[in-house]
């Protein structure tokens, strides 16, 4: 099927290389950490376990281990760990500098950090390496929440007008575009039209595609897969980009991928974040409309159109319902203004004659 290709197999590869790299900087401990969640995670996410870690050890090494190797720190120095430990790494996060790079956190960055301390400190007090679980004691840092950024059926069309016209192109991407226009229309339906990621898209093939059965397979983080339906419009769309696709000549290793870069190669996930900036930049200049925001704008519009949270979280692959619920069910603005015009507290003078 389609997640496993050439492509993707090349992607892991290189991750777990620069995993086994990573892990050998890091205690000992951590290679068992990584070991006992392998089989529910990808390995992206263990790779990012393992920089949050690098991160981690680097700073107590240098704060509360007299600058010992971080591949040394022993189970017993992880006990002697506390929570104040952890919060000043967490005040450390907002400036410092690694590789002789500078680098700074807000508050989502150090929840993400914090989030993969707490699972290694879970690990350890679940398999009574260590006492007490001091993270518990760390509060989480604060995320404002943000108002779900979305496109309206008027940007939409602008959008779409946009593309097919090229107008707001400049004439050296006009002579590019007829290249590329019906690719880009191709992509950017399916993902207004279907609420995949950009990495889902990019990662497709042409036998995930069924055009008799308007469907598709997807895998998705963790490497499950999906099979989503498609609307009408994507699928006119799919099956006129498929007339072009099916007459390009791919690089070796290229050959099933449904969606080509200009140099015959599979296209990746930034040349698709640049095409929507380009087009979307122009078109909806005061919003930074990015792939992403596709993804929105169809959860919204599916979540109001059906008022099922549980149908969007399924199609959307929110693997807890509560995040689903948190992005898409709270009630908008327009509905609170109606809500409040349609309430009487005290009654019409003309009900009391």
């Amino acid at each position: 099927m389609g997640g496993n290709t050439d492509y993707g197999r090349k992607i892991d590869i290189m991750r777990r290389e620069a995993l086994r790299k990573l892990l050998i900087e890091l205690p000992e401990i951590c290679y068992d950490f990584m070991v006992s969640i392998e089989p529910r995670t990808s390995i992206l996410t263990r790779l990012n376990y393992a920089y949050d870690f690098k991160i981690f050890f680097s700073y107590l090494s240098e704060s509360k281990f007299n600058k010992k190797n971080t591949a040394d720190i022993s189970v017993d120095d992880i006990s002697n760990i506390t929570a104040r430990d952890i919060e000043m790494f967490l005040e450390y996060l907002s400036y410092y500098t690694m590789n002789g790079k500078e680098r700074t956190n807000n508050n989502s960055g150090k929840k993400r950090k914090l989030c993969s301390v707490r699972s290694l400190f879970k690990y350890l007090y679940k398999h009574q390496y260590i006492k007490n679980d001091v993270t518990s004691l760390v509060g989480t840092p604060k995320i404002p929440e943000k108002p779900i950024l979305k496109m309206d059926y008027t940007e939409v069309r602008k959008l779409f007008h946009n593309l097919d016209s090229g107008e707001k192109l400049t004439p050296r991407e006009k002579a590019f575009q007829k290249y590329t226009l019906q690719r880009d229309k191709t992509i950017m339906i399916l993902l207004l039209g279907t609420g995949i990621r950009i990495s889902e898209c990019v990662g497709l093939n042409i036998n995930d595609i069924d055009f008799e059965k308007a469907s598709f397979i997807i895998t998705r983080k963790g490497g499950n897969k999906a099979l989503l339906y498609l609307p009408a419009e994507v699928m006119e769309e799919l099956e006129n980009y498929m007339e072009i696709r099916k007459h390009r000549k791919t690089e070796p290793g290229h050959e099933n991928a449904l969606f080509l870069s200009m140099q015959n190669s599979r296209i990746t996930a930034r040349a698709v974040q640049n095409m929507v900036k380009k087009y979307a930049g122009r078109s909806i200049p005061l919003k930074n409309i990015t792939p992403h925001k596709f993804r929105s704008t169809y959860g919204t519009n599916l979540y109001n159109t059906t008022g099922d949270i549980y149908l969007v979280a399924d199609v959307l692959g929110h693997k807890d319902v509560n995040t689903t619920k948190r992005h898409y069910a709270a009630i908008n603005e327009e509905k609170r203004r109606i809500a409040a015009q349609v309430t009487e507290i005290l009654g019409n003078d003309d009900d009391e004659q």
